[in-house]
């Protein structure tokens, strides 16, 4: 059984792909959060905007995880930046799911060159112990590949602590 969690939300593939390499590198479980609001296209770039500034959120669709989740290690979320915040899918995991969460690590993907670091704080409000870890990676862009290997090894580096 894995101990540690890679969940995300991705709308285009591009956290999709970032979560997917780093659960591969950590061994980790991989699952997608869909809310089945159909966001796709412009008029879904549109929605995911207008979502993300009022906050608003849907309800999940159902997902099931190897363990419960205060059973993981490590619970790492990835999601874009929506209107510079977190995506509403991943806010709706953040409140019915993060004070569940005992230790985190988030990962953000962006189109712009600002990092949006302020939503890790945003993020931190849903999850009593705040993360552990984060990182910002923008595709295509020439420092992602290093930032995400600096992230795999603060995470590595957490978890070994803890053993």
């Amino acid at each position: 059984m894995k101990d540690v969690l890679c969940i995300y939300y991705s709308r285009t593939g591009n956290t999709k792909k970032a979560m997917e390499e780093i659960a591969q590198a950590l061994d980790a479980e991989l699952l997608e959060l869909k809310d089945g609001v159909e966001r796709g296209g412009l008029r879904g770039w549109i929605r995911c905007g207008r979502d993300a500034m009022r906050k608003t959120t849907a309800p999940l669709l159902s997902f099931q995880t190897e363990q419960s989740l205060p059973k993981y290690r490590l619970v790492i979320l990835g999601t874009p930046v929506w209107a510079g915040r977190c995506s509403s899918v991943m806010r709706s995991f953040l409140k019915a799911h993060g004070a569940k969460l005992r230790r985190t690590a988030y990962v953000i993907t962006r189109s712009s060159k600002n990092r949006y670091e302020e939503i890790y704080r945003q993020m931190d409000q849903y999850v009593p112990a705040g993360h552990q870890a984060a990182v910002s990676l923008r595709s295509g862009d020439v420092g992602s590949a290093f930032w995400q290997e600096e992230f795999l090894r603060q995470v590595r580096e957490l978890l070994s602590a803890e053993q």
